[in-house]
């Protein structure tokens, strides 16, 4: 097969693994999860040419695997077919298949001929395409936090930590950044190392965290926002599948246990000018004022972008006291009870970490309202307000969270809609809300145990 309709980089890895069979094409819906066709060797030319049409729907499909109706995708358009197109540097080995495999990444087309708006990939590249226009370019890192679980559920179906490969006992306690959790579990660290690596993902630390099981697995900072969550999105499905191989379950859900840990997903930013120069570079004393901008920008709109950063309806269980979970906007230097921290660094790499996401949200979304934060803060130049020094918890009021009200504050926002599109809005918005909706018809364990003899 000839490679005239591949990039250098694409037709070098498929050179390199002449020996793959299959490659799986790749769409992340709009919840995050990997959906697409897997499709043999001899295919591909024709797919880097023409495209492979995928049902429109799945960018409406809700985390249940069911279309939502009321985003229009669905019955209203007699379920079409789009074209997707694979990204260009994204064709990647896959080594934990039994057999040679490759990956690739794909992104959807519209109505017009251009990249579907909704698409959570392409609402981020119209977000740092706002920050080019201006000569400012976003340098972004992923931290994603998760579980690693007992494969086999309780009889109720409740999750348990997982057994300890080292000392064949359920893990029970709490020792963050414990070297021997990191030891112990050293077949699977090594095996995503080596995905990685093979996969070309920028993975940097691993470090055990405040939970049993719960790990952390940090990714390199990028000066390509789109190519950082492209590498989230990538990261989640090698911790997924080499654990499944090691008969664990990886869970990024947000708050698996009510006792432990929730995870989340930390997104950091600093700016590079047309020079190359950080806009926020600054010292403590005397923050830039830039810096102080981007501050206010995420504070002012985190009610708005609230559903990007706590999608589902676990998430919210996550923000509760003193468990490095932020309650609020508060902001502050080295500080890990606030939301949006300055964490230690020199004058010249001075970043903003932004804590509130759960492990549970799109990495494009989450970065997307991140950034639309900071460049509404630039724009507006307002000013955060001192930084927290000690216990943000006792020293400001806590935020109280509910699905239903960010979902309502999302579909009916301004922001949302001139900042990400009103087609975005549209359904990301219809979508949540058919999830809430179907989860509240269930009746749970907790009413029977409350209602069903006493009332």
């Amino acid at each position: 097969m000839t490679n005239n309709a591949l990039n250098p980089a694409d037709a070098k890895v498929l050179a390199d693994n002449n020996d793959a069979e299959l490659i799986d094409l790749i769409l992340p819906d709009s919840n995050g999860l990997l959906r697409g066709k897997r499709i043999t060797r001899d295919a591909l030319e024709k797919i880097y040419e023409a495209g492979v049409c995928l049902p429109m729907s799945l960018m409406a499909t809700d985390v249940t695997g069911n279309t939502v109706e009321e985003s229009g995708l669905g019955y209203d358009i007699g379920d079409e077919d789009r074209i997707c197109r694979p990204i260009p540097g994204t064709l990647r080995p896959i080594p934990w298949q039994s057999r040679p495999m490759l990956q690739c990444l794909l992104s959807m087309e519209g109505f017009d001929g251009n990249m579907f708006s909704a698409n959570p990939r392409e609402v981020l590249k119209n977000v740092v395409q706002k920050f080019k226009d201006r000569g400012l370019t976003p340098v972004v890192a992923v931290e994603l936090e998760f579980y690693l679980l007992d494969k086999t559920l309780t009889a109720d179906g409740c999750p348990q930590t997982s057994i300890n490969p080292s000392t064949g006992t359920r893990n029970t306690s709490t020792q963050v950044y414990y070297m021997e959790d990191l030891n112990d579990y050293q077949k699977f660290t090594d095996a995503v190392s080596d995905a990685c690596i093979a996969q070309n993902i920028p993975a940097d630390t691993a470090v055990a965290e405040y939970a049993p099981g719960q790990f952390e697995i940090n990714l390199k900072h990028r000066d390509d926002a789109v190519s950082a969550c492209d590498d989230a999105i990538l990261l989640k499905r090698v911790i997924k599948s080499v654990a499944e191989k090691q008969n664990l379950l990886a869970s990024f859900m947000a708050k698996p246990f009510v006792d432990q840990a929730g995870s989340g997903t930390h997104i950091h930013v600093s700016l590079l000018d047309k020079d190359g120069k950080n806009i926020f570079a600054s010292s403590k004393e005397k923050p830039a004022e830039a810096l102080k901008h981007a501050i206010f920008g995420l504070q002012q709109v985190s009610k708005d972008t609230m559903l990007m950063f706590a999608p589902h309806a676990n998430s919210y269980r996550r923000f509760v006291l003193n468990a490095f979970v932020p309650l609020n906007d508060c902001w502050g230097y080295n500080n890990r009870t606030v939301a949006l921290r300055i964490p230690h660094s020199d004058e010249k790499n001075v970043r903003v970490e932004h804590r509130i996401a759960g492990a549970d949200a799109n990495p494009y979304l989450v970065t997307a309202a991140v950034l639309a934060g900071i460049l509404h803060g630039l724009d507006t130049k307002g000013d955060p307000g001192p930084p927290i020094v000690g216990n943000a918890y006792q020293q400001t009021e806590a935020r109280t969270l509910f699905w239903r009200d960010t979902i309502n504050d999302f579909i009916a926002s301004d922001f949302i809609k001139s900042t990400f599109g009103a087609e975005f809005q549209h359904v990301f918005g219809t979508l949540k809300q058919k999830e809430m909706r179907s989860f509240y018809t269930e009746v749970t364990t907790l009413e029977y145990q409350w209602y069903l003899r006493q009332v």
